[in-house]
Order: C-alpha cells, then sequence, then structure tokens
C-alpha cells in the first residue's frame, strides 16, 4: 500500500443547476456546487451557528449527462469521489487555483415527488430516475444473498 488516501464523501445540496461542457470527441464535463453544513450551539452565547462550506464538483461523460437530467439547484445528494486542485490562468493573465472534488460516484437522495419540476430547460422527472452513476460489484453478482 502507497501510505496515502484520496477519497472524499459528501452529503450536500446544489448551489446551482447542473452546467455542461461538451468536447469535439463526444466527451463531456458537469459542474455544480454543492452546500454542506453543520450547526453547533455557541457555549458564550447560547445561540444556534451555522457554517456552510461550498465545494465544487466536477463530473464526466455519462455520469455528467445523468446528472444534467435529474439534478437540479436545492437537490441533496451523496457524492464519493477525490480531491484535485488544477492551476489555470485567468483573463488577465494571472496564475490561478481551483480545489474540485472528482466525482468518481452518487446517489441522488431527494426523493422524487420533492425534485423542483418547475423548472423552465428541464424535462419533468421520469418514473424510474436513476439513483447511482454505477452499481457496486456486491449489487450486481450476488444473487444468492439469503435476505
Amino acid at each position: 500500500m502507497s501510505g496515502s488516501l484520496n477519497k472524499v464523501m459528501l452529503i450536500g445540496n446544489l448551489g446551482d443547476d447542473v452546467k455542461m461542457h461538451y468536447f469535439d470527441d463526444k466527451n463531456c464535463v458537469g459542474r455544480f456546487p454543492i452546500a454542506t453544513s453543520e450547526t453547533y450551539m455557541s457555549k458564550q452565547t447560547n445561540e444556534r451557528i451555522t457554517n456552510t462550506e461550498w465545494h465544487n464538483i466536477v463530473v464526466r461523460n455519462k455520469a455528467a449527462e445523468i446528472c444534467e437530467k435529474y439534478l437540479s439547484k436545492g437537490d441533496k445528494v451523496y457524492i464519493e469521489g477525490r480531491i484535485k486542485t488544477r492551476k489555470w490562468t485567468d483573463d488577465k493573465g494571472m496564475e490561478r487555483y481551483s480545489t474540485e472534488i472528482q466525482c468518481e460516484d452518487f446517489t441522488f437522495l431527494t426523493p422524487k415527488g420533492d425534485q423542483n419540476t418547475s423548472a423552465p430547460n428541464k424535462p419533468n422527472t421520469p418514473a424510474q430516475a436513476p439513483q447511482q452513476a454505477k452499481a457496486s460489484a456486491t449489487e450486481e453478482g450476488n444473487d444468492d444473498l439469503p435476505f
């Protein structure tokens, strides 16, 4: 074992709809922010304090298309992936850094009846929305389980 691990698991709400970018070779990337919050009671003031952290999520190809189709602002989602920091140059020639979560797996957590169907650029959610981008090996190959 290499002695290191880069794994992220988040449950949060989308802060915006999925923004897609398509490439010439039929590959695509979807990007969206999710917010995670922690709430605690302040010992000094006895008031409830909420801290919100924003995470930039990047999902690729077929998984990105699924996210674009079924996720909208406000939906709750479970994201599993890894942290990646990339370097880029802005319009003024300054070097910038962005830290993103490269999504490897996800699960939609908002019940179908609670999803926002009034979004003008989204089709109505079908009766059977996919719950994960990919099935795990235990779901596919073990039909002889006693439960």
